[in-house]
């Protein structure tokens, strides 16, 4: 096993020389990577492939666009982002001002899942070189291809001592958590979260949660059934379901139930063909364990559409399932496959209390026409985002942070979100040396008290 301790010291020894900090080299190691990153778009979408499957549409789409998005936005808004504000003072410090200083933290360890591998983790390494950091970049060995890829265009880009990329399982990023990064930012479970705040506690490390959770979708009788069938459909089946902000179950007035269940039906034989686990272009499970998780979620469910999987290529097929039973192990866990469930309800009091008893979700979704349901549901229910009549795309604009709440995460990504989350913004009040009122000196007076009221 590596010696992570001596990497960690070679960056901050690279940090401590203050290069980092400066923004005519922030912009140009982002500049080198974008560059990178359109030279070697074909090595990208195939190591895409390799891992889960994805077509190149998706790749492009889901993937390496997102990526170079937040560089544009990087590019384009640093200069922005990392200059100091001025604060205006109080009269309490009459002939003064204050200043925010944006200062990056450090070195900081970015744990990434394997569901979207080259976008979650350089995403995020964006924000963190934007922000003036060093940074250790753990992809996940689930996606192996993917994670040799990151580590070549890291050592291509970047300086060891500013970016460095380190492989391996479970156990590698247990002695990671052990050191004394100055942030740790995790996208993952909420059981892998958990183990992630346990250990850097005992450092006194930052962290940022990217969790999940069961992702609720409402269609009420206003709503286009023919484009919420469409929407809903594409960004259940996106990656095989295998995005942590697919919907996960939805909730649809009884009244429309069966046309839109009808609707998505027709979308799926539309989208994937009669036989989508032949598909090319339709995505695979990851690993033989999710694969198998899958299967035995759909055991005793009424599935009305799809249910078949194929081993071999460890595709399951797009699968409605009609009811649940709120109490099974399918509306207790993230399903994170592309199985959906349709559940009904008869007011929007019965759709509040059924996601108000469980854990707040990463993502929302509400189709409907009406401006008061909007308005009831966003008054009455904790989520971390969302769309309104529409589902994922959320997560494609730069300017909107994205994040969780609760079980779902902590913390925000994404454009000026993602450089926040990199910065600790530093207070100082610059005081004038012309005026020092005397009646903030002891001994004090009961006139200075009377003043110190007044203020």
């Amino acid at each position: 096993m590596q010696d992570f301790t001596k990497i960690l010291k070679y960056q901050q020894t690279m940090f401590a020389t203050g290069r980092t900090k400066n923004i005519a080299l922030r912009i140009y190691y982002l500049r080198k990577l974008d560059r990178w990153i359109n030279n070697n778009n074909q090595a990208i979408m195939a190591a895409l492939r390799v891992d889960l499957n994805k077509p190149p549409f998706e790749a492009q789409a889901t993937e390496i666009g997102i990526v170079q998005d937040e560089l544009k936005y990087a590019i384009r808004h640093i200069r922005r982002l990392a200059k100091p504000k001025i604060v205006l003072s109080n009269i309490k410090n009459f002939l003064s001002y204050g200043r925010i200083y944006p200062e990056p933290y450090g070195v900081a360890l970015i744990i990434s899942p394997w569901n979207y591998p080259f976008m979650l983790a350089i995403t995020l390494l964006i924000s963190a070189i934007a922000a003036g950091n060093c940074a250790i970049v753990k992809p996940s060995e689930i996606a192996p291809a993917t994670a040799i890829l990151i580590a070549r265009m890291c050592a291509e880009v970047f300086h060891p001592s500013h970016v460095c990329v380190v492989e391996g399982d479970r156990n590698i990023s247990q002695a990671l958590l052990k050191l004394p990064f100055n942030k740790i930012f995790f996208t993952g479970s909420a059981e892998v979260g958990r183990e992630v705040m346990e250990a850097a506690a005992k450092n006194l490390v930052p962290v940022t949660l990217e969790l999940g959770g069961k992702s609720p979708c409402i269609v009420d009788q206003s709503a286009n059934i023919k484009l919420a069938a469409k929407r809903i459909i594409w960004g259940k089946l996106i990656n095989a379901g295998q995005t942590c902000v697919a919907p996960d179950y939805v909730l649809v007035h009884a009244s429309i139930k069966n046309e839109l269940i009808n609707e998505m039906i027709k979308v799926i034989r539309k989208q994937y063909g009669s036989s989508p686990t032949e598909n090319r272009d339709y995505p695979k499970i990851i690993n033989e364990r999710h694969f198998q998780r899958l299967c035995s979620l759909m055991d005793g469910t009424n599935i009305v559409h799809g249910g078949n999987r194929n081993p071999k290529t460890m595709q399951v097929e797009p699968t409605i399932i009609d009811g649940a039973n709120l109490n099974s192990s399918i509306m207790k866990e993230e399903i994170f496959g592309p199985i959906l469930l349709v559940l009904t309800y008869s007011i929007p009091e019965d759709v509040v209390k059924i996601i108000r008893s469980r854990p707040s979700p990463l993502a929302l979704y509400l189709f409907t026409t009406l401006k008061a349901a909007q308005k009831y549901y966003f008054k009455h229910l904790s989520f971390g985002g969302g769309c309104v009549n529409d589902t994922v795309v959320h997560l494609s604009v730069p300017g909107l942070p994205f994040g969780g709440v609760g079980q779902s995460g902590m913390g925000s990504c994404h454009g000026k979100a993602g450089f926040d989350t990199f910065t600790h913004y530093r207070s100082v009040l610059h005081k004038s040396q012309y005026i020092d009122i005397p009646l903030r000196y002891p001994p004090y007076s009961s006139l200075a008290l009377k003043i110190l009221k007044l203020l």
